[in-house]
């Protein structure tokens, strides 16, 4: 390196610092640190440049109440486009609704217990949270009651389905006097909810409970269906609307956690490009994660940004300066990263996607028109016969 483009580390005492914002910009000078700067700085640089934010997280952020403490509050700055997320984060979003009597049933418990005295007791562990495993059953009741309303009888996609639970989930909340969870804050807001993997969970096992109920003539009908197709091709009509449309015509990701919400999080670029062979598209410009998985076994699901780059999913002009990976459990950073964001960026007027969707399916729809030669030259290969 030229000694011109040394970079001195300078930093400033803690005590001299007046919010969260300086702290991260002055007092994470090295180390683990410094790459948690970094990925603050790309966050900082995302919101200044007016990217839409898309947002990946895996794990039990609703159950342990994270999504309450700094998940919702990031939604309500409207920084957010859509969220990736699991059937089980939508799943027990629900359980703080369900008892008028207990304002929350959900308690801490010790990570290395005894896990069998807890099982005699029906407490049901995730990491250190706790709940009676009543609270389960009446869970399932909840939406087996919801899924049997008219307006789920017949095929959506699954951000129609979250949308129209979060609806029930909020109208519940109201009536016991709790704070809107995940679901109900993205119904207000009109943030899409994707998960890549439905089935995976207990609201897909409830329908399929009702499916069952069916089949074996114990209810005289059931339609609700779920379709992939229309919800993928959905997600990959927001990545072309802030590709195309949005102020910035570029967006951001932020990855918490790995695995389906991760993936799903990045198949938009190649969809649109390698699949539906349309021109121009660009994966993300920003692109921070947050990750306990290692990168010597696969499992981060495309792994650090600068594998991304390799798909198409991250755009390769900008990714030395604008991705970073860092390796830490995310709930032990996100609370302030995001207290210190909403110090320096505020709120601004949300995105709103889902209330747009049917318009920027069309757009998208009449780009796949635009693009029949190739796509129709696409079908041709010499298959040999099964």
């Amino acid at each position: 390196m030229h000694p011109t483009q040394r970079k001195p580390v300078r930093v400033r005492r803690i005590d001299e610092c007046n919010s969260v914002h300086e702290i991260f910009e002055h007092c994470l000078p090295a180390f683990g640190g410094a790459i948690l700067r970094r990925v603050y700085s790309i966050l900082d640089r995302a919101l200044e440049a007016g990217c839409p934010l898309t947002v990946s997280i895996a794990g039990p952020v609703t159950v342990s109440g994270q999504h309450q403490a700094w998940l919702i509050p990031m939604l309500e700055a409207g920084w957010v486009a859509y969220l990736s997320t699991t059937d089980a984060v939508c799943y027990h979003d629900g359980h703080r609704s369900l008892n008028e009597h207990t304002k929350d049933p959900i308690y801490e418990v010790p990570i290395f217990g005894d896990d069998g005295a807890l099982r005699d007791e029906n407490v049901i562990r995730v990491t250190d949270m706790g709940f009676d495993e009543s609270v389960l059953l009446d869970q399932d009741k909840f939406l087996t009651a919801v899924l049997t309303r008219p307006e789920f009888q017949k095929k959506m996609t699954g951000t129609e389905l979250r949308y129209r639970l979060g609806a029930y989930y909020a109208a519940q909340e109201r009536h016991v006097g709790v704070q809107p969870g995940l679901l109900a804050t993205c119904n207000r807001l009109g943030i899409p909810v994707f998960v890549g993997a439905p089935a995976d969970g207990s609201v897909f096992l409830n329908s399929m409970k009702l499916w069952a109920m069916k089949q074996a003539g114990l209810i005289p009908d059931y339609s609700f269906d779920l379709d992939l197709h229309a919800e993928v091709f959905e997600a990959c009509a927001y990545h072309h609307w802030g590709l195309f449309e949005s102020p910035a015509k570029s967006i951001a990701t932020l990855i918490l956690g790995g695995g389906v919400p991760k993936n799903y999080n990045l198949q938009p670029e190649p969809a649109l490009g390698q699949v539906l062979g349309l021109p121009d598209v660009r994966g993300y410009e920003f692109d921070v994660q947050i990750t306990t998985a290692p990168v010597t076994d696969g499992s981060l699901s495309s792994c650090p940004p600068a594998e991304a780059v390799t798909w198409g999913k991250v755009d390769k002009d900008t990714y030395m300066q604008s991705t970073e990976s860092l390796p830490g459990d995310y709930s032990m950073m996100m609370p302030f990263i995001v207290k210190a964001l909403m110090e320096k960026h505020g709120k601004r007027e949300p995105y709103r996607l889902y209330e747009n969707r049917d318009r920027l399916v069309e757009t998208l729809r009449g780009a796949v028109r635009d693009n029949k030669e190739w796509l129709l030259d696409s079908l041709l290969y010499p298959v040999g016969q099964a």
